[in-house]
């Protein structure tokens, strides 16, 4: 059997089937745009030769390209590949492509990662921002151009100007505390490196709720020597610092995060203070903040609220493809779409 001719450009494929240029970058556009003779030909004639239409190529110069991007501040985070998971399959579903750009965490590499997607002339740009006061200014130009919709963390300053979508850290806080007071001693809470919006809102939510019941707060700083976003580690460090300062054995520390509670459950795993539920010794008690994937599967299983990343993902395409859609700036109306937690209890709590 032959092989196939290879095309490397569309003008060598305007020379090989003996069609125009003009013909055939409508009908890669839209079949539809010419004549349904023509149409047949060119599909029959392509089976004929190896090419492969360049996707960005042939969007270039297109109002509307089918193609939104999503800047995440890390992928070996599973919550954030759950939360892609649920935004490729709402693109699928309105026909959008996705393209992804990874920040690492890193303030210029997040600006970079737009400025990718506008120079690829993405139709709109789902960011989950690292909190990066000193971007918000440029989030602001470059949405002249690109519409931004913001996920699971808010973007300094722009809170009134840019569309939000995430969980109800008021409601999901609300939530833990008053279980958590209610099934032993009220929780302490170990708040998580500065990283984004979700930070200071779960802190925040958690002093109030405390204080609204009468309880004091206590929050434990999650300072650590190890790098920002490395949770585990920041969990693990300051836990075993509360446990050798003198931690009370029946205490219970609420974590903002499950990734925290991860590195706290190890330190308190290896301190033997994570007994039964059912034994009489006092225990220490953990909880998170997230359901993340791996948190069912620690020992003991970790008590968390459940975030609805279907829903949100689906929010988020939902809200780009309407902003980026619409006829003018103005018709692109900020629209905040919060979705509540619900409680996961298991035996860590």
């Amino acid at each position: 059997m032959n092989a196939k001719k290879r095309i490397n450009t569309m003008e060598q494929l305007s020379a090989e089937i003996g069609v125009s240029r003009a013909t055939l970058s409508k009908y890669f556009q839209d079949p539809s745009l010419v004549r349904k003779s023509t149409s047949e030909k060119i599909a029959r004639l392509l089976t004929t030769v190896d090419y492969v239409p360049n996707f960005l190529a042939r969007n270039m110069n297109r109002k509307r390209t089918g193609l939104f991007g999503v800047v995440l501040p890390h992928l070996n985070d599973l919550f954030y590949m759950t939360l892609l998971r649920e935004i490729e399959r709402r693109a699928e579903e309105l026909d959008f492509s996705v393209l992804i750009q990874n920040s690492h965490g890193d303030p210029q590499k997040e600006v970079q990662a737009v400025e990718n997607l506008r120079s690829m002339n993405a139709e709109g740009a789902i960011v989950a921002p690292i909190g990066a006061v000193q971007n918000s200014p440029t989030f602001k130009r470059l949405s002249r151009d690109l519409p931004m919709v913001f996920v699971d963390a808010r973007c300094p300053g722009l809170e009134k100007e840019f569309s939000f979508v995430g969980t109800d850290n008021a409601q999901s806080m609300k939530l833990m505390v008053d279980y958590l007071r209610r099934s032993g001693t009220p929780p302490k809470f170990l708040s998580m490196p500065s990283v984004n919006s979700n930070s200071d809102e779960r802190e925040r939510a958690y002093v109030s709720r405390m204080k609204e019941v009468g309880l004091e707060p206590q929050v434990i700083s999650a300072s650590s020597s190890s790098p920002v976003w490395d949770f585990e580690s920041h969990g693990y460090e300051a836990t075993r610092d509360l446990i050798a300062s003198g931690l009370e054995p029946d205490a219970t520390i609420l974590c903002a995060n499950d990734r925290l509670a991860m590195g706290a459950l190890r330190a308190a795993n290896e301190a033997g203070l994570t007994g039964s539920p059912d034994a009489d010794s006092p225990r220490l008690r953990i909880a998170g903040h997230d359901d993340h994937p791996l948190s069912q599967y620690m020992w003991p299983a970790m008590t968390t609220v459940s975030q609805d990343v279907s829903r949100i993902g689906r929010a988020a395409v939902d809200s780009i493809s309407s902003e980026a859609r619409a006829d003018s700036d103005k018709g692109r109306k900020p629209v905040e779409k919060l979705f509540p937690a619900q409680l996961c209890i298991r035996n860590s709590a």
